[in-house]
């Protein structure tokens, strides 16, 4: 008697009639939300409160008007509330596809403005957003896991769908900012 995680996959078979991945792999996906999500949502409070070293929305607008976002504080205000609410729901595993699109497009606009230097540079290339970017499309793609506050919506499991919505509304959210 075959089990049912043997059966070859056909048209009537949903990923989750297959048998649930392993408790490590659920753990890990969590241990990775967690991790990345709170350190992101910890660098737009930064931005947003000046908390954790961070020097508030007046300072970063200021550093954000030097480098060409006018008016500064609005978009530091916009990448501050777009890290801190997309690492918050990549941490709870919360709107896991458009948490990740808001981090996606703030870190589009980071690889735009570190181009010039290179991928791998001493003063800030493009490889750090670019793994940022990775890593949320990534945790679109595969879902974000059984432990998870999506778990009940459809989009718990990942897939091409979820990463193609990460991605597109994060570089549309990202060309929209750049255009203007």
């Amino acid at each position: 008697m075959k089990l049912l995680a043997e059966r070859p996959p056909d048209a009537t078979t949903r990923p989750h009639d297959l048998r649930s991945p392993p408790l490590a792999t659920d753990l890990g996906l969590l241990f990775l939300r967690l991790s990345f999500g709170l350190i992101m949502a910890g660098h737009g409070a930064q931005k947003l409160f000046g908390i954790f070293g961070g020097q508030g929305l007046t300072a970063t607008g200021k550093g954000f008007d030097a480098l060409g976002y006018h008016p500064g504080e609005f978009y530091a205000g916009l990448a501050g509330v777009s890290e801190f609410l997309g690492g918050l729901g990549l941490a709870a595993g919360l709107l896991t596809p458009l948490a990740a699109a808001a981090v996606i497009g703030v870190m589009i606009n980071a690889m735009v403005l570190a181009a010039p230097k290179g991928l791998w540079t001493q003063s800030g290339g493009m490889e750090y957003p670019l793994c940022i970017a990775v890593v949320a499309l990534s945790i679109a793609a595969i879902g974000p896991g059984r432990f998870a506050l999506d778990r009940p919506f459809r989009w718990r499991d990942g897939g091409m769908a979820c990463a193609g919505f990460a991605l597109g509304a994060g570089g549309i959210g990202a060309l929209i900012v750049l255009a203007i």
